[in-house]
């Protein structure tokens, strides 16, 4: 079997290149969207791997332009995609993708066992089936591959995982100082050139921690990979708020970084509460906690909040400051002083961005904010930080 990898990170296509090479397969790789379309042509594979994010053509273009000629139209084109890019896992499936693969959640063993059970129906000579409409995190195969040697697998995912962590302080390192470049940055034309390599540093970063099976990495590299390209393609959004959460953001890495070879539990699921009496404003919190996969319930009266967190515990809080009745900052005073809330996270929603409600916000127990109008995105990586830092740190 021929597969191509379309990938513009040739550590990352270098990675499945060989190990597809170990399993059997004759494999290809081309690093953006124009040279695959042309191998697609010349080494005729019989299954696609593609990434979304290429230079040149996008992979969605790919896609298209593959489905618009007879011999490629029913080609099998698996996706790999960053789960917040939700519009281009769309716009992948309308293209016609086979199946999306969340680049956070599937190590090559699993990204393997998607191609084999993809092409087990083909090699019985049956059209492809019609692509489901989920992103797939952990596919099983629909016909059992070869057994592999246990062996060798392990020894090759603990010999890319030492790789990977020795490369972590260097690439810490390189991401501070970028951001440093971009908190220097004077006008849209530098700051787009620093938002262009801590971009590509992180979607590296992602790709890289997916394949090493440092999931919680990948998890906070895609949501940062994703909000560094909406602020790339619109410069415009970068403010205080957006500054700080990203330097919140590399300083929780560098903890990550260094528990990077322990050893990863999985996380019970984790539920926010919203507190906000803007319909408008609760909808987009909920949205953002959404494309973050929490699970939230969103009030508009800090008196019903109060009752709520009475009796259920929550893993996040989301206050506004100006609200009837009570205040945020007095809402979270009170919220404090139950002791199962004593150490939950507690991050206020507000256009009120000066030095005094800062002050406010730490002396009522907060431990961060958000600006308004704020980014869904900004709002998604600042949730996920929170809940993973009290998961690692809990008290």
């Amino acid at each position: 079997m021929k597969i191509l990898i379309i990938e513009d990170d040739q550590v990352v296509a270098n990675i499945y290149r060989n190990k597809f090479a170990l399993e059997g397969f004759q494999a290809e790789t081309a690093p953006d969207g124009v040279v695959g379309l042309e191998l697609v042509r010349t080494f005729r594979p019989d299954i696609v791997l593609l990434d979304l994010v290429l230079p040149r053509i996008t992979g969605i273009e790919v896609m298209r332009q593959l489905r618009a000629q007879k011999d490629f139209e029913h080609i099998p084109v698996i996706v790999f995609s960053n789960t917040y890019l939700s519009n281009m896992v769309q716009e992948a499936w309308k293209a016609g993708a086979t199946k999306c693969l969340s680049k956070a959640n599937c190590t090559p063993k699993q990204v393997i066992e998607a191609v084999r059970s993809t092409l087990a129906p083909n090699s019985a000579g049956t059209t492809t089936a019609a692509p489901k409409k989920t992103v797939e995190k952990a596919p099983a195969p629909a016909v059992p591959p070869p057994e592999p040697d246990g062996k060798a697998e392990a020894e090759f995912q603990e010999q890319l995982r030492r790789d990977f962590i020795a490369d972590l302080p260097n690439l810490l390192g390189v991401l501070r100082t970028l951001l440093q470049g971009l908190i220097k940055a004077d006008n849209d034309a530098a700051r787009v050139k620093q938002l262009q390599e801590l971009y590509r540093r992180t979607r590296s970063l992602n790709s890289n921690a997916g394949i090493a099976g440092a999931t919680r990495i990948s998890i906070i590299a895609e949501g940062l990979e994703a909000l560094f390209k909406e602020l790339q393609e619109k410069p415009k959004n970068i403010n205080a708020s957006t500054l700080r959460t990203i330097a919140s953001v590399i300083d929780f890495m560098s903890l990550l970084f260094e528990r990077a070879g322990a050893p990863e539990k999985p996380f019970p699921p984790a539920e926010a509460l919203v507190v906000d009496d803007e319909v408008i404003s609760r909808r987009a919190i909920v949205f953002a906690l959404d494309k973050a996969n929490l699970k939230s319930t969103s009030v508009e009266d800090p008196l019903k909040a109060l009752e709520l967190v009475a009796h259920k515990k929550y893993d996040l809080v989301f206050l506004d400051v100006d609200m009837p009745n009570m205040t945020g900052f007095e809402l979270c005073s009170k919220i404090r002083a139950l002791p199962s809330y004593a150490k939950t996270p507690v991050v206020f929603v507000t256009g009120l961005n000066d030095l005094e409600n800062r002050a406010n916000s730490t002396m009522s127990g907060g431990n961060d904010f958000i600006a308004k109008p704020f980014l869904f995105i900004e709002l998604t990586v600042k949730a996920l930080v929170h809940v993973l830092r009290s998961r690692l740190d809990p008290k």
